[in-house]
């Protein structure tokens, strides 16, 4: 079984600051996962050619599960609000999506706290003080109908702002108490290192650096396990022709 998360800055190439939907397709042909996360995803979104990104990852690896949940309707950066999951068809929003080639037995959604207010908050680098207006965060899970039996996968994509990432980080190993079937957590946790371990208690599958995407020094996309699932065989974080983040991959036996 290989395991996949991969952080896609909805398609954009940050070489040539171009959305080629194909480049995604090719990206997510090389990874040949079974079972994959993807993050910072567009939906009928101008910037990204109207493309459901979603879909055109599930065709590209041969899914027969796949969800796609927004976190806001509306573009990033510019005009939005926080998603409900009952936009019309055809609005413009932005979130995470999970993708299996397993039969999914259900989906779950769940929606994190955020601040509700704009903020001041400063950067170490590039050293300077931003507004921020902190985006709606969510969490898709799916339990899917593997060999191995029923296995629970839950995709996120974390606020950036230390602090309320370990609070929605929390709020989530709450919600995966339910189950008693291994749980795997995925995503783009923005946070660096053993953290996400810690904080969950969660066994990390792989450790490479992700982030930033030519000469990477921090792992903000984690791979983890609550039970057993068996061992791991190989992981890698490669270098993909999208995204300003590494793909995370984990191959187990």
């Amino acid at each position: 079984m290989r395991l996949a998360t991969f952080n896609i800055l909805h398609g954009r190439t940050v070489a040539d600051d171009l959305v080629i939907p194909e480049r995604l397709r090719q990206a997510v042909q090389d990874l040949d996962a079974d079972v994959l996360a993807l993050q910072e995803v567009d939906r009928d979104q101008p910037r990204s050619h109207l493309a459901d990104l979603t879909a055109v990852a599930a065709d590209a690896m041969g899914a027969v599960s796949s969800q796609f949940v927004a976190a806001i309707s509306g573009t990033p950066g510019a005009t939005w609000m926080a998603a409900t999951g009952r936009e019309s068809p055809g609005t413009a929003s932005y979130g995470i999506a999970l993708l299996s080639r397993y039969p999914v037995l259900d989906w779950q959604v769940l929606r994190l706290p955020r601040i509700p207010a704009k903020f001041p908050m400063w950067l170490r680098v590039p050293r300077k003080i931003i507004v921020v207006h902190e985006e709606p965060r969510a969490v898709v899970v799916g339990r899917f109908d593997t060999p191995t039996g029923p296995l629970v996968v839950a995709n996120t994509h974390l606020s950036f702002v230390p602090g309320w990432n370990r609070l929605q980080l929390q709020r989530i190993r709450r919600y995966l108490r339910v189950f008693d079937e291994p749980v795997v957590l995925m995503g783009d946790l923005n946070m660096a290192g053993r953290a996400p371990a810690e904080l969950t208690g969660f066994t990390p599958l792989a450790t490479h650096p992700t982030f930033p995407l030519a000469e990477p020094t921090e792992q903000l996309d984690h791979i983890l396990l609550r039970g057993s699932l068996g061992p791991v065989v190989s992981s890698d974080a490669p270098l993909m022709p999208l995204s300003d983040h590494r793909a995370l991959v984990v191959d187990l036996a």
